[in-house]
């Protein structure tokens, strides 16, 4: 094999890797139904082996008007055995397409787009999602189970030992899920669960711990 297959080869494995790295890497893609008014938060999340067995740690800021909502992130994930740690910003634009304040019961569909770079290779995200959540309330808290299947779109992009671009775009099925706490004080506790159907027998999953605060 040539340089440049060998590079090709390489740079598709890193591909299927960072399939995990859902809507901003290291955190799962959350499609949780739209929340009215401004909202912000911090998650941390676990990677396994597949999607590169590491620690990330992000922030969140959404805000919902009617039936739509609109959300900017960022994260900073840290493989386990060393390395640099990347940086990756993103947003999603969320619409309900069914519920409403008294309906316990939503669907909401959602697309987000984030982009890093990693080893000289560019990474573009792009999952689109149909969320699927409920609202069970409680005297004192409301508890949200959701989940949320989708196709997700990774593309990456590169520069060959030989100077030319080298790039590629693979699409597989993903699916997250979670459960939401939400208290009266307007404080959201959250976990999340991501798992990607990944290249080669792959299966990159991340799971998320997150505290959120309504405004």
């Amino acid at each position: 094999m040539n340089c440049r297959a060998v590079l090709t080869l390489g740079l598709l494995c890193c591909a299927s890797v960072a399939t995990a790295r859902a809507q901003v890497i290291g955190l799962p893609v959350v499609n949780n139904g739209t929340s009215t008014g401004i909202n912000i938060g911090a998650d941390v999340g676990f990677t396994n082996a597949d999607g590169g067995k590491g620690t990330a740690i992000g922030a969140h800021a959404s805000v919902g008007i009617g039936f739509l909502g609109v959300t900017g992130m960022i994260s900073r994930f840290a493989p386990n055995g060393g390395g640099d740690a990347i940086v990756a910003p993103g947003v999603a634009a969320t619409m309900r397409l069914l519920g409403g304040p008294l309906v316990p019961f939503r669907i909401t569909l959602q697309a987000g787009a984030s982009r890093w770079t990693s080893f000289g290779t560019t990474y573009t995200h792009v999952p689109v999602s149909v969320g699927l959540s409920a609202t069970i309330p409680n005297p004192a808290f409301a508890i949200k189970p959701w989940i949320a299947p989708r196709i997700d779109v990774v593309r990456w992009s590169s520069t060959s030992i030989e100077g030319g671009d080298v790039s590629d775009t693979q699409g597989h099925f993903g699916i997250s899920g979670g459960v939401d706490i939400a208290l009266l004080s307007g404080v959201t506790i959250r976990a999340a669960y991501d798992r990607v159907n990944g290249a080669a027998g792959s299966h990159p999953s991340i799971l998320s711990l997150g505290l959120g605060f309504s405004l």
